[in-house]
């Protein structure tokens, strides 16, 4: 992985002036088209590829922290400094992003409604401003291209799943991100991170990064262990795979036992690297067909 940090820049807002922007970046090769500018925007990082017609990258991989309060606006002006810094020409774009995303809109979403970041108290003026808002749209008028706007589970589980049977992707990071595939197919997003865990509280509450630092990785993953169990008896996998930052906070114990224990539903276990949520960008668009 590359990372790289970078202030992001105001891009040009009209489809003419952003073709122009980019007469000075790199022109991928016909055969490598069409190329896609794939996002995964988390609760503390927000992260980006490019992706050819493979998904392939065939740029630098570049992360940066979200800086709150982040509204709409932040968040497209977050594209375009990732766009220029890519110096890559794209086709079309897909925004991963935290929360329950239906035909492009914000139903609602968990972190950048509060000012100061997760965990915090929510804003009225910042929830006005997300609740409803039209990503695909905004996205498409202001870069003139073609984008795909989901949850950043699915855009991860569509990098990763295999297409046979019943697949839960499952990411820990800043609270727990999940996405189901049957068949290669992407179910509705459900907000499973807000239901009940095993010891009442919410899942966010339970295995999210505000739980780790609390109790310290052994115990908390401990905690991931018991809240795989009760997952398990929902969704009846036939593979798991575990992504996210915090999947790399396991106990090496905790990994060991996930890869070698019986599951409720016996399913294998795999662990996802860390770009996942961004190099789905490229498969979700041939889901999507």
């Amino acid at each position: 992985m590359i990372a790289e940090s970078h202030t992001p820049r105001t891009f040009p807002s009209t489809s003419d002036n952003i073709h122009a922007a980019r007469s000075g970046t790199l022109v991928a090769e016909a055969t490598r088209r069409p190329v896609t500018l794939s996002f995964d925007f988390g609760g503390s990082n927000v992260k980006s590829a490019v992706l050819d017609h493979g998904g392939q990258t065939i740029s630098a991989f570049i992360q940066e922290p979200v800086r709150y309060p982040f509204s709409p606006a932040d968040m497209l002006d977050t594209i375009a400094g990732h766009a220029l810094a890519h110096e890559v020409d794209f086709d079309r774009i897909t925004i991963g992003m935290p929360g329950v995303i239906r035909g492009g809109k914000v139903v609602t979403t968990p972190h950048y409604i509060c000012p100061a970041g997760p965990n915090t108290p929510a804003s009225p003026l910042l929830a006005d401003q997300w609740l409803g808002f039209d990503v695909r749209m905004a996205v498409e008028e202001r870069f003139g291209s073609p984008a795909i706007v989901l949850n950043d589970a699915q855009i991860a589980a569509a990098g990763v799943t295999s297409g046979y049977g019943a697949e839960l992707v499952l990411t820990l990071g800043t609270g727990l991100g999940c996405a189901f595939v049957y068949n290669g197919q992407l179910t509705p997003h459900l907000e499973v991170s807000h239901a009940p865990g095993p010891d009442g509280r919410i899942f966010d509450d339970y295995i999210g990064e505000a739980e780790r630092l609390r109790i310290g990785d052994e115990r908390w993953s401990e905690q991931v262990l018991s809240a795989i169990d009760a997952l398990g008896q929902v969704y009846y996998w036939d593979r798991l795979y575990v992504g996210g930052g915090n999947s790399f906070k396991l106990t090496d114990s905790t990994r060991n036992e996930l890869l070698s224990r019986s599951m409720p539903s016996a399913g294998s276990v795999t662990f996802l690297p860390y770009e996942s949520g961004a190099v789905g960008g490229h498969k979700v668009w041939v889901m999507q067909q």
